[in-house]
C-alpha cells in the first residue's frame, strides 16, 4: 500500500553505527535508539551501506587519482585502513559479517516495526562487486564480451580472477566513466532476469522495502544504448519486455506492501513510476532549487497528484553535496521547507539536521567529526513537528499564485506559495525564496463564518489577526527577508 507523504531517513550504516561501540555491529545498536525516529515523524529507515562487498578489490580499484583527492577534501588525515571499498559494489545480498548475522538483521527490522517504521535496504541490479562470488557460479548474469574488447577498451571490460581467463564488462552509467570495482549484470538475459527477480524475493523476508540504485539502467533502450556494441558483437538480442514490470509483479504478489523506490534521473521518473514502483527520485527539483528557478519550480508542481506522491524529495543524499554547503546555510533552510510541505516523499540524510557540511565518499568506513549547528537543530526540529501532523498525511495539498504588491514592485515572483487543508483547518506556507526582501499579496478565498482570522505563525511563535474580507479582496500583505518563510495554521 503506498503511504502518502512519507518521510525516509537515510543512514551509511558502516559509518554510522560506529557511533555504539568497537564492535561495530547491528546489536550494539539501542533498542530504543529509534524512537525519537518514529516520534519525529519518520516512516522509513533507509540503512544504505548493509551487504557484503569483497575487500580484495580495493587495493586495486578504491585508488584512482581522482578518488584519492575526493578523499582528501572529506577527510584529510585519512589513512589506508578507513577506505573499505564502495557500499554499491555488492559481492551477495547478505549482510556484511562485520555488521552481523542475518538474525540481527531480522532483529533489527522487528525493532523498528514495533515503532511503526520500516526498513529500507539497498538493491544495486545494474552490477555485482567486480570479484562477486557470482562470477564463477553464475556467469550468465552478467554481461561478457571478448579479448578485442578488452584490448580495445581497458577501462570497460576486464578479466575476472576467478573467470578462468573469460572477459566481462564493468558496471556503468553511459555518461561517465566504468566503475571499475563491478561487473555489469546482463540485462537482456533470461538468467540475469530471473536471478536478480529471486533476488528480490529473498530480499522481502529482509526489510519493507528497497532503493533501487540507478534503476533506470534496466531500461531496454538505456541497456541497449549503452552496450549495443558488444550485444551486437554477441548477437544479443534486446527483449521485447522491460524487466521491471514482470520482476515487481512477482514481488507484490508475494509481498504486496513491500516498496520499491527507484533511483532515476534523465527524465525517466514517470515512466519507471507507470513501470511499477512506488516511488522515483525527484532530482530535477533539488537542481531547480539550487538554481533559484522559481518558476521552473512552480511548473514542476503543476505535475498531476499521483507523480506527486510518487516522487522522493531531497536537497541532499550520500551521492550530493551537503545541502548546507551547496546551498549555503539560510537557502538550504528555504530549500528544507519547500520539499517538506508539498506531496510525496520526503528524504532526509544523516547528519543533514544537524547541519554537516562534508560529504563522506562511499568508499570511507569512517567520518569527519564535524560540529554541530544549533540553529539547524532547532529549525528541522520545529519543522518536523509541524509536518508531523494529520494535515499533511491526509490533507489536500494547493499550489497558490502570489500577486504584486504594485505594479512597480515585481519581488512578489520570488515566493512560493501553497496550502493544505483538512477538515476546519488550513495550513499555509509562503517562502521568499530569493536572496532580497520581497513583498506580494495572498488572495484567500476561505469558507468560514468568521469575520477575523488568526494567523498562527509555527515557525515563528507569532499571530496575526486579518480580516477575512481583506483576504479575499486586496490580499494577504506579506514582507519577508531572504530565504525567510512562514507556516500559518488558521483554523476555519
Amino acid at each position: 500500500m503506498l503511504l502518502k507523504n512519507p518521510k525516509t531517513y537515510e543512514i551509511n550504516t558502516r559509518v554510522w553505527i560506529k557511533q555504539f561501540g568497537q564492535n561495530d555491529r547491528l546489536s550494539d545498536i539501542p533498542r530504543d535508539y529509534f524512537k525519537k525516529f518514529a516520534e519525529s515523524g519518520i516512516d522509513l529507515i533507509w540503512m544504505m551501506g548493509i551487504w557484503k562487498t569483497c575487500e580484495k578489490i580495493i587495493d586495486e580499484t578504491c585508488f584512482t587519482v581522482e578518488l584519492i583527492s575526493a578523499y582528501t577534501k572529506a577527510l584529510p588525515d585519512w589513512k589506508r585502513e578507513d577506505i573499505i571499498g564502495s557500499a554499491f559494489a555488492v559481492d551477495c545480498y547478505e549482510i556484511n559479517p562485520l555488521l552481523g548475522t542475518a538474525d540481527e538483521l531480522k532483529a533489527l527490522k522487528e525493532n523498528l516495526n514495533s515503532l511503526g517504521l520500516k526498513l529500507i535496504l539497498d538493491f544495486v541490479p545494474n552490477h555485482f562487486s567486480a570479484a562477486s562470488q557470482f562470477i564463477n557460479s553464475n556467469p550468465k548474469v552478467f554481461l561478457e564480451a571478448d579479448t578485442e574488447s578488452l584490448l580495445g577498451d581497458s577501462n570497460n571490460f576486464y578479466k575476472p580472477h576467478s573467470a578462468n581467463g573469460r572477459v566481462f564488462a564493468h558496471g556503468r552509467d553511459p555518461f561517465f566513466l566504468a566503475w571499475t570495482d563491478t561487473v555489469q549484470v546482463n540485462f537482456f538475459s533470461k538468467d540475469a532476469r530471473k536471478f536478480l527477480t529471486d533476488t528480490l524475493l529473498n530480499l522481502t523476508e529482509l526489510c519493507d522495502g528497497v532503493r533501487c540504485d540507478m534503476a533506470m539502467l534496466a531500461l531496454n533502450n538505456v541497456f541497449y544504448n549503452t552496450w549495443m556494441g558488444v550485444l551486437n558483437k554477441r548477437k544479443i538480442k534486446k527483449p521485447e519486455e522491460e524487466f521491471w514490470p514482470e520482476a515487481i509483479k512477482t514481488v507484490k504478489a508475494k509481498a504486496p506492501d513491500f516498496l520499491l523506490l527507484a533511483e532515476v534521473y534523465w527524465g525517466l521518473e514517470q515512466q519507471l513510476q507507470k513501470l511499477g514502483f512506488d516511488y522515483t527520485y525527484d532530482k530535477t527539483l533539488t537542481d531547480l532549487l539550487f538554481n533559484n528557478d522559481i518558476q521552473g519550480i512552480k511548473n514542476h508542481l503543476h505535475n498531476d497528484e499521483e507523480v506527486q506522491q510518487k516522487s522522493i524529495r531531497f536537497i541532499e543524499n550520500h551521492d550530493e553535496p551537503r545541502a548546507v554547503t551547496r546551498f549555503g546555510k539560510q537557502r538550504s533552510l528555504a530549500a528544507a521547507a519547500a520539499v517538506s510541505t508539498i506531496p510525496g516523499m520526503k528524504l532526509y540524510n544523516d547528519g543533514q539536521f544537524e547541519g554537516k557540511k562534508i560529504r563522506t565518499p562511499s568508499q570511507f568506513g569512517r567520518e569527519p567529526i564535524e560540529k554541530e549547528s544549533e540553529k539547524i537543530k532547532n529549525f528541522y526540529k520545529k519543522l518536523l513537528a509541524i509536518t508531523n501532523t494529520e494535515i499533511f498525511k491526509k490533507g489536500k495539498w494547493t499550489l497558490i499564485e502570489p500577486i504584486p504588491v504594485d505594479t512597480w514592485n515585481k519581488s512578489f515572483e520570488n515566493f512560493f506559495t501553497w496550502l493544505w487543508g483538512l477538515k476546519e483547518e488550513i495550513i499555509l506556507l509562503i517562502i521568499n525564496y530569493a536572496d532580497e526582501p520581497s513583498q506580494c499579496r495572498i488572495r484567500l478565498g476561505f469558507a468560514t463564518n468568521k469575520d477575523m482570522l488568526t494567523f498562527e505563525d509555527l515557525m515563528n511563535d507569532i499571530e496575526y489577526i486579518r480580516s477575512v474580507y481583506e483576504l479575499k479582496t486586496s490580499g494577504l500583505f506579506v514582507e519577508l527577508k531572504s530565504y525567510k518563510c512562514h507556516i500559518f495554521r488558521i483554523r476555519l
